[in-house]
């Protein structure tokens, strides 16, 4: 382990080297926000490792609120330096003339009594716009230009620059891979799409985000998609994800449901109602779930009951790709006539021993010599549901938590602000119009994420500062009066050290960029997945697994901090090898190493922490260089900025 951090004197350290080690906080308090399982049965996915997202809140009094983000952000925003400059929070209180969200959030805020935060200055807000929207910081070039630009709309500018680059359509590629689990290996219960599968899947998701086709019509394509060959046909692999090994075909079209409305109704419950009904099951988490019946579930996975995913073995090729057919192989309905498998028995129903396919919410069917899955992906996408899920996944990418939390909890039953739910429920979204309201102007718009995006991004919500001014109630958390911290995904701490310290790794990925039509990449906003990427689970892998990408099956991603992320920003050879003043006339350091030393310190953090330094800062980085080897001391401080709590967190 090297023994750079103990080079560094003690007013150093305490002033620039302020990393993950110091928010040990962190972990525990998210730590707190996994209630344990209220029932055991074995049989229901439901009470497997995904368990904490389905049983994070009660009802009415039994409601139990972990402010997470509160907590993280009072931790992170206390060790941020500030550097001036930007404007301030309209306090006319005029919110009738606002645009929908600050509409509707900032007349919330009043009715509770709170403030909103100081809207962000120029530094923070391209840093933090840059990260959400493409994944990356910004150059130096960049954030000198906009923090000098005077025009009042340089903000809504810097984010369709930044919707219209092809880093957004990285960084909303890896995640829509992971929402829907996109990877070559077999995951903890389904089969390989092989690396030739998850390829085409890739590529279908790299072109759907970057011509920003419409969502409505992304989900049902992935819903009703058939074909002969899941190498060739992108699409095809979402069918493909949901195939379950050692069980009757019924296990199958559960879970291929259950995929479909948890990923894009939020209903994450279904998963419960495929095993048994909902009353005595869902009493306290689900005012609707608790009312469900199996049968009604039934009725859902009967879409897919004519689908088959079929593997295709062809000579001299090692591996089946799979075809995606319909009425082949299954003609009749969804049977009741199963005693193995991963679900409890299926018994018929008095003489009923098929379910025909039936849309719970609305009693549509297919019509007469209609394809049952697409039947399905219309019932879904035209579900005003689904814009609202749409919505709170966005959401929750840019604000942090969704405007229903977990995003995959919504109960149908307690969205309506004008008919709330009887006594102890209450409403369950932290602002039901507002979820309605965006979810309008979603459909308005033609399902358009960029759009949604823009709306979003604009806002002087998502603006707030998330330094505040006062005391803090962590029971604001919910009306988003002032913006909340995360961690930098692994892909993007590692994507940061890469552009910034311009030492560009050259990754040839074995089964991906070895491939015809693929290149290799530098940046790991580019890998086709997160499971041993780019070197088979090798040294880079490991250091961004221990920023807690997940694995796109049962491991979600997270943001926890950890011990070991924080020796790895100390000691990790890839955070090394970019300190150096090595190569010449390449890396960052090189290429200042010979300025003033005042230009020196700025220009590093520029590129680090996309900001200057403040005086303090300033006053100890250039103490620091006036002794010892000047190039030594340049590496310790480049090295200082890596580990600071500016570099590690969105803020």
């Amino acid at each position: 382990m090297r023994n750079r951090c103990f080079r560094l004197t003690g007013a150093m350290f305490a002033a620039l080297a302020c990393g993950l080690s110091q928010t040990s906080d962190a972990p525990e308090a998210l730590e707190e926000d996994q209630a344990p399982a209220l029932a055991d049965h074995a049989e229901c996915l439901l009470f497997g490792p995904r368990r904490e997202r389905l049983l994070k809140t009660g009802v009415g009094e039994k409601e139990t609120e972990v402010f997470v983000l509160s907590s993280l952000t009072e931790s992170v925003a206390t060790r941020l330096a500030f550097v001036p400059g930007g404007s301030r929070t309209d306090t006319s209180q005029k919110y009738e003339a606002l645009p929908t969200i600050d509409r509707y959030l900032f007349a919330d805020m009043q009715a509770n009594g709170a403030t909103p935060a100081d809207l962000t200055n120029d530094f923070e807000f391209i840093r933090r716009a840059t990260l959400d929207i493409t994944g990356r910081i910004p150059t130096p070039g960049r954030v000198i230009s906009f923090t000098s630009d005077s025009s009042p709309g340089k903000r809504a500018k810097l984010i369709d620059e930044l919707l219209a680059s092809p880093e957004y359509t990285d960084k909303w590629t890896m995640y829509f891979g992971d929402l829907y689990s996109n990877r070559a290996g077999q995951g903890s219960v389904g089969i390989q799409r092989f690396n030739e599968g998850r390829n085409a899947f890739y590529l279908w998701i790299r072109a759907a985000v970057g011509g920003n086709k419409p969502y409505n019509q992304m989900a049902a394509e992935l819903i009703s998609a058939k074909g002969s060959n899941s190498y060739e046909q992108g699409e095809l692999n979402w069918m493909v994800g949901g195939v379950v090994t050692g069980g009757p075909v019924q296990d199958i079209w559960d879970a291929q449901t259950v995929a479909a409305m948890d990923t894009f109704l939020g209903l994450g419950h279904v998963n419960c109602l495929l095993c048994h009904n909902g009353r005595g099951h869902l009493d306290s988490l689900s005012l609707w779930g608790k009312s469900a019946t199996r049968a009604q579930a039934w009725g859902l996975a009967s879409f897919m009951s004519h689908a088959a995913v079929v593997p295709v073995r062809v000579a001299n090729v090692n591996n089946p790709h799979y075809s995606v057919e319909d009425d082949t192989r299954y003609r009749t309905d969804y049977a009741l006539n199963t005693t193995t498998g991963n679900r409890p028995t299926r018994a018929a129903i008095g003489t009923q021993r098929n379910v025909p396919p039936v849309y719970l919410f609305t009693g549509a069917k297919p019509a007469g010599g209609e394809n049952y899955r697409a039947a399905f992906a219309k019932a879904v996408t035209s579900d005003f549901q689904f814009a609202r899920a749409t919505v709170n996944h966005i959401w929750k990418e840019y604000f942090g938590r969704g405007i229903v939390d977990p995003v995959n909890q919504f109960d149908p039953a307690r969205l309506d602000p004008d008919n709330p739910p009887p006594e102890p429920w209450t409403l369950q979204p932290s602002n039901a119009r507002l979820l309605n309201a965006l979810a309008k102007d979603l459909v308005d718009s033609g399902y358009d994420l960029k759009a949604l995006m823009r709306q979003i991004a604009n806002s002087q919500s998502y603006q707030l500062s998330s330094r505040y001014n006062g005391e803090w109630n962590p029971a604001w958390e919910k009306l988003f009066a002032r913006k909340f911290v995360r961690r930098l995904w692994a892909e993007e701490i590692h994507d940061a050290m890469v552009q910034s310290s311009n030492v560009k790794p050259n990754y040839n990925i074995r089964g991906f960029t070895d491939q015809p039509g693929f290149a290799p990449v530098s940046f790991a906003m580019q890998f086709p997945e997160t499971i041993n990427m780019p070197d088979g689970g090798g040294r880079i892998s490991q250091f961004l697994d221990s920023f807690l990408r997940g694995n796109r099956d049962e491991d979600e991603r997270r943001q926890d901090g950890s011990l070991l992320q924080a020796l790895d920003m100390m000691n990790d050879n890839f955070v090394m090898s970019r300190i150096r003043a090595t190569p010449a006339g390449v890396s960052l350091l090189s290429q200042h190493i010979n300025l003033p030393d005042d230009q020196l310190v700025n220009n590093l953090f520029l590129a680090v922490l996309s900001r200057y330094p403040n005086d303090a800062e300033k006053s100890t980085a250039l103490a620091s260089l006036k002794s010892g080897t000047r190039a030594q001391k340049a590496e310790n401080l480049l090295w200082s900025l890596y580990n600071k709590v500016d570099f590690l967190f969105n803020y």
